[in-house]
């Protein structure tokens, strides 16, 4: 039986069900799967869906002292297969010197993480993220001399990339969830064999059918409804939607924005809704359990992305699969999945006008909705339900994963001779000596 660790910054965690759905996938494909998560989780009973770091993942944190000894000793036997990694974050590269400081840390962590994985005789290690869980995995399979594999979603890519020329060198392949990644990184990274780059899309569970308006129950008195679903953080720029909410009040259109999550950005958007005047017209209802998600969907006339930043969204996809019109910016990997005008709309990314105008016109065709069956919002609706179901669909997209991952990861365990290994990371990192990271 094949024995892989599948590491996360943090599992489990409610916005994050594929890795999840993935690991059970593999385990049904027969493999064997050790769960890790870098940092402790919130129990059970705080999230929903999913259970706490303790029952069956290995967590790193908090760190057993005990084993650091241990940890170091392995560190020492394996010098030659990780020097490299430490000459690069020492000496090349344009990194600060607070990061090559974790970088160093990170690398302890990864020794540390080999320790626990020993007695498992794993064969492969994989990383979802390209953070720096994806390090810490990294040196753990050089040291255990197994594979190492990593998932690229979005802000691990094109926001945070830090180190990614000598992650994605190592790697054995890298899965990445848009056509729009692949291609970034072959530009980006042109050391790097296209071949190792493969693209697994996610996925949601697809509703039998299409659901179109509903307009002929449609309550008269009821208000448009925006509906925004984010973690609450900058990156998912929130305070642009509010202020095109703003724009929109100016214009007297009548409507709501519901706003569902959490995060460091409550407070100041709070403050915002506050100083614009829209309390009446915007809400911040927190974090919604999965369960309830689809009364919100269904009450939502346009589901409104505003980040800066994505890889492929999946509250996008949720809600095309529910039928709903989606407003997003061109962006990454989002035209990939709503082509405007027919499966949803796009504006430009950063034009509050843009923003505003979409908003407006979509309303005014949801207001001729009762004058014509289907209507061209009903198009929409149901273009949008069939380009999930074809392209989208969980269970398709999983299986296609599944495959990919084990033909991928079989094979032997060796690693390559420690003088290769050097070599193997000396030469990106001339290649890469003049791009920052």
């Amino acid at each position: 039986m094949r024995t892989v660790a599948y590491l996360a910054n943090q599992f489990p965690v409610a916005v994050e069900p594929y890795v999840g759905e993935e690991i059970e996938e593999l385990r049904r494909r027969g493999a064997r799967v050790i769960a890790g998560s870098v940092r402790r989780t919130k129990t059970q009973t705080q999230m929903d869906g999913g259970g706490s770091c303790e029952e069956d993942v290995i967590c790193l944190q908090p760190i057993r002292w005990w084993l650091l000894p241990r940890a170091a000793w392995l560190g020492v036997r394996g010098w030659r297969r990780i020097a490299g990694l430490l000459r690069r974050v020492m000496f090349e590269g344009r990194e600060s010197p607070l990061r090559r400081l974790k970088a160093v840390a990170h690398t302890g962590l990864g020794a540390y993480y080999a320790v626990l994985l020993k007695e498992h005789e794993v064969d492969h290690i994989h990383a979802h993220h390209g953070y720096f869980g994806s390090w810490v995995a990294m040196v753990a399979a050089r040291l255990l001399g197994v594979g190492f594999s990593m998932t690229l979603h979005g802000s691990d890519l094109l926001l945070h990339g830090t180190y990614l020329d000598i992650k994605l060198e190592a790697c054995r392949f890298c899965v990445t969830i848009s056509e729009f990644n692949r291609r970034y990184i072959a530009r980006r990274f042109p050391a790097i064999d296209p071949q190792k780059i493969i693209v697994a899309r996610l996925g949601v569970e697809v509703p039998g059918r299409s659901v179109l308006s509903g307009k002929t129950d449609r309550d008269p008195r009821r208000k448009f409804s925006l509906l925004s679903v984010g973690r609450l953080h900058a990156v998912k720029n929130h305070e642009f939607l509010i202020r095109a909410c703003a724009r929109l009040r100016e214009d007297g259109l009548d409507f709501e924005c519901v706003i569902a999550g959490d995060g460091p950005e409550r407070r100041r958007l709070k403050s915002l809704i506050r100083r614009k005047g829209l309390q009446e017209f915007v809400m911040l209802i927190g974090h919604v359990p999965r369960q309830q998600m689809d009364s919100l969907y269904e009450r939502a006339d346009v589901v409104v992305l505003t980040s800066r930043s994505e890889g492929l969204p999946l509250v996008l996809v949720e809600a095309m699969a529910r039928g709903r019109i989606v407003l997003a910016p061109a962006i990454t990997g989002i035209p990939e999945l709503v082509t405007s005008g027919k499966t949803g709309f796009l504006c430009e990314p950063g034009s509050l006008e843009e923003l505003a105008a979409a908003i407006r016109f979509i309303h005014s065709m949801w207001c001729e909705e009762e004058r014509t069956f289907p209507s061209g919002l009903d198009w929409i609706r149901h273009a949008a339900h069939v380009q999930v179901l074809r392209n989208f669909n969980r269970q398709q997209n999983l299986d296609n994963f599944a495959s990919q991952f084990l033909e991928l990861t079989a094979g032997h365990r060796s690693f390559p001779h420690a003088d290769s290994v050097l070599q193997q990371v000396q030469l990106p990192i001339q290649r890469h000596r003049g791009v920052p990271v």
